[in-house]
């Protein structure tokens, strides 16, 4: 595959934001389920979804791959 057509895989900043979110979402959700605060998984689930609108709002702004504050890195 060619470097004009590589879709980047997701490798920018909106994606490394919203899944390091999202991540964190589910761990939290993951221990509070396990203690059973049923609050906190809500507000972990609630968390998840921040994640994914964090990540459309960044690659709105340029910051997802081929957005105009994109920098693609190198690959060795």
């Amino acid at each position: 595959m060619s470097e004009e057509n590589d879709p980047g895989h997701g490798n920018s900043p909106a994606a490394w934001t919203a899944v390091v979110i999202m991540l964190i979402a589910f761990a939290i959700g993951t221990v509070a389920f396990f203690l059973d605060v049923a609050w906190v998984v809500w507000a972990s689930a609630g968390l998840l979804v921040v994640g994914l609108i964090v990540g459309g709002i960044l690659k709105k702004a340029g910051y997802g791959v081929g957005g105009a504050r994109y920098v693609p890195k190198a690959h060795d």
